[in-house]
């Protein structure tokens, strides 16, 4: 089974930082583009960050460009996203997915594999 979990989420003051990871188990992981999105209630789910099967590559969504850093540990199965400077729109769940396409095709439907999602709260 693939399973996605995703942790680190929390509540922070405006200009904090925050560090999310995903945790992912066998076949999820290996040779895969991953990616992070985000969803604020009654807004749709919108891509914040991606990154090639072996990291060498990283595509960032313009909100969040500058201030966050996607990597991945393939030996421990484990993608992570670092936020800076956050800001109160920043304020979502947070989702981790695995890609089935481009790790440049910002879309939901080029994802097949998503986690439960964590919280993130900034507050001003």
């Amino acid at each position: 089974q693939v399973q996605l979990v995703e942790s680190g989420g929390g509540l922070v003051q405006a200009g904090g930082s925050l560090r999310l990871s995903c945790a992912a188990t066998g076949r999820a992981f290996g040779g895969y583009a991953m990616g992070w999105f985000r969803q604020a209630p009654g807004k749709e789910r919108e891509f914040v960050a991606s990154i090639s099967w072996n990291g060498d590559n990283t595509y960032y969504a313009d909100s969040v460009k500058g201030r966050a850093t996607i990597s991945r540990d393939n030996i421990k199965n484990t993608v992570y996203l670092q936020m800076n400077s956050l800001k109160p729109e920043d304020t979502a769940v947070y989702y981790c997915a695995r890609s089935s396409g481009s790790v440049y095709d910002t879309s939901v439907t080029a994802y097949d594999y998503w986690g439960q999602g964590t919280q993130v709260t900034v507050s001003s």
